[in-house]
């Protein structure tokens, strides 16, 4: 007999999203042994909306976080196999049949990841670019990750209660998932990304949302990790070529602030326009020949004219990764009162 799996979905406010989420679950074949939905506090329709579905819905008493959500359904699940999904999600009618293959056919493979595919839920731009550079990222990493992604993430039951779990030091989404991800990886763990294991991503994602996320919610975290653990691994969106496009764009970003301020604060007349008109030419030029897949891949999917757009957001993204990082880096050294979740966690496993 196959290992059994058990479903775990934290929901928070997933109103808009949630009935197609859980029609996704429905159409699985096989069937998993259980869907557990975990409550976090919701204060809209979500958990009529499940139990009118006939999910079993558990609850964390108040809002508390995705990462406490997460563990409440782990401690309940009865499964072989802990499949994590986001409840702004689709997944596919053969994810768990996917997911119980990779797993069955290496006993050495310990979790399993998958990514967005390439076709977002919410039509607007914005979703659109940010999704499929999502996609891309996973689309185009090393099989043998580093990272585990709650999106769509499969882990031996076994394994996750004897690593503890999630974090529960991160009481909003964080990075919760690739902080697990990288203490298994310490502990000698194997995570494997399935990129044939896809799920459709749902939630409309506005601008403003996500230059929020990328600085505040994922480069000054990603940052601490990396100084928390000593180690930067060259995969995800920690690839060479993406280093290099986020030193090429603050460098850039740093040299025109650096003018503007001498040329107010003291006598030196700023170099004429065309000298940052070239230096910004150059710029792009490289810049594009680092991510020149990335545009490729957006050009495929959307056309020519949807890559030329993209391109000042993917600059923004990797201004926001060079800004996050250097926030990171003085936070971590200065020990300042930046909300540390990383190393509220450090503390933690210290003392235990």
């Amino acid at each position: 007999m196959p290992p059994t799996v058990s479903i775990v979905i934290p929901v928070y406010n997933a109103a808009p999203y949630l009935a197609e989420c859980l029609d996704g679950l429905r159409r699985l074949d096989p069937r998993p042994l259980e869907c557990l939905l975990v409550d976090d506090g919701s204060t809209d329709d979500s958990v009529a909306i499940a139990e009118r579905a006939g999910f079993r819905v558990l609850s964390c008493g108040r809002r508390r976080g995705p990462a406490v959500a997460r563990n409440v359904g782990a401690r309940a699940a009865r499964g072989e196999i802990l499949l994590f999904v986001d409840s702004d999600v689709l997944v596919s009618p053969g994810a768990v049949a996917r997911v119980l293959a990779r797993l069955v056919e290496d006993p050495s493979r310990d979790a399993i990841i998958g990514s967005y595919d390439d076709r977002p839920g919410s039509p607007d731009f914005t979703s659109q670019y940010r999704n499929l550079l999502h996609c891309f990222t996973h689309q185009s990493s090393y099989a043998r990750t580093c990272s585990f992604w709650t999106g769509c993430g499969a882990i031996r039951t076994r394994v996750f209660r004897e690593h503890g779990g999630f974090s529960e030091a991160y009481d909003r989404p964080y990075l919760e998932d690739i902080e697990m991800g990288l203490r298994l990886r310490r502990a000698g763990r194997e995570i494997w990304l399935d990129k044939g294991l896809c799920v459709k991503h749902l939630k409309r994602l506005t601008f403003a949302q996500t230059l929020k996320t990328d600085l505040f919610d994922r480069a000054i975290p990603w940052t601490l990790l990396i100084l928390r653990f000593r180690s930067m691994p060259a995969d995800l969106n920690l690839r060479w070529e993406q280093r290099l496009s986020v030193l090429l764009v603050s460098s850039v970003a740093a040299a025109v602030a650096l003018g503007a301020v001498l040329g107010i604060t003291t006598s030196m007349p700023l170099p004429p326009w065309p000298y940052w008109a070239g230096v910004a030419a150059v710029a792009a030029a490289l810049l594009a020949i680092l991510n020149r897949g990335f545009y490729r891949f957006l050009a495929n999917r959307r056309g020519l004219w949807f890559a030329l757009r993209s391109f000042p957001l993917h600059c923004l993204y990797f201004f926001s990764s060079g800004l996050g990082f250097a926030i990171g880096v003085l936070s971590y050294a200065l020990r300042s009162s930046v909300p540390l979740p990383a190393r509220r966690q450090a503390s933690t496993n210290r003392d235990a």
